[in-house]
């Protein structure tokens, strides 16, 4: 696996500059871009195809901080695919609370009594998990590369997908 941060030349970091992600991205753009190679060996044609697709991806991945977030955890043999992790008990108590909170929304807003209380819920549980991690994220983007402060800020990442499964069914609500 090619890590994107070395590929970039840049610092693993969870907040990779997004100037800096982006002119890398062009760089390699324009140097691996297949209409360059038409007329290359079937080798190099189909290196430069691997190499457009892995900074696509790269690009991709940096520029979104949950994909930045999954990334650097996966780098750190952290985070494996599909799987299955154990939040604590008192955050899963909240968000059954959370839950009850957005489905007397939808009862009420079928009703045709809309009540906002999920919404501005669920915008606390958000801000309040951005303010929970920039600190975290802050002591690991400033050199701190622990495996304890790594392994709290995967409980965040998992807290934070919950979070956003309820947000989507706030949402798919709400578009009818």
């Amino acid at each position: 696996m090619t890590n994107h941060f070395e590929l970039y030349n840049l610092p693993q970091s969870f907040n990779p500059v997004p100037a800096q992600v982006k002119a890398k991205y062009y760089e390699l753009s324009r140097t691996w871009h297949p209409d360059r190679f038409a007329q290359a060996p079937m080798h190099e044609r189909a290196e430069a195809l691997r190499m457009a697709a892995l900074n696509n991806d790269a690009y991709k991945t940096l520029n979104d901080p949950d994909r930045t977030m999954a990334y650097v955890l996966k780098l750190n043999g952290l985070l494996e695919e599909e799987e299955k992790y154990s939040l604590p008990p008192a955050f899963l108590m909240e968000m059954m609370d959370l839950n009850e909170t957005v489905s007397e929304y939808e009862e009420a807003a079928q009703s045709g009594k809309p009540n906002n209380q999920a919404i501005e819920a669920m915008t606390g549980y958000l801000n309040d998990w951005q303010d929970e991690i920039a600190p975290l994220i802050q002591r690991y983007d400033n050199g701190e590369h622990t495996t304890q402060l790594l392994l709290q800020i995967k409980d965040y990442y998992f807290r934070k997908k919950y979070l956003l499964r309820i947000q989507e069914r706030i949402d798919r609500f709400a578009a009818r």
